[in-house]
């Protein structure tokens, strides 16, 4: 049986965000026990092709929409959010805690 690559149990933990709630990089790489792979987790969203993966509920420890120059058109990262519940000013989400969904404390990886 073939080993599961990193990107795809980020795609796992990332299939696993509910709808309207946001995660960081940071935050999947700590589930996946690399502490330290926030830029991998990035890459792995990139490398998602937007598919079935919902990149756009992951973005920055603070919540800045870091990743939308990935997405086709100027807003559609934050349009996705928007079409969700989230506020986004400035390209960054409004009321960041609230929203957020650590993957340590939902899921048992």
């Amino acid at each position: 049986m073939a080993e599961t690559s990193f990107f795809d149990k980020v795609y796992e933990v990332a299939r696993q965000i509910p709808y309207g709630r946001v995660t960081s990089y940071g935050a999947i790489a700590r589930a996946l026990g690399s502490t330290g792979s926030s830029r991998m987790v990035g890459w792995a969203m990139n490398a998602s092709g937007l598919k079935d993966v919902p990149a756009h509920r992951v973005v920055n420890r603070v919540g800045l929409l870091t990743g939308k120059h990935h997405f086709e058109g100027t807003n559609l990262m934050q349009q996705l959010l928007e079409s969700e519940g989230i506020k986004v000013k400035d390209n960054k989400i409004v009321d960041f805690e609230k929203y957020f969904w650590d993957p340590m404390n939902e899921l048992e990886l």
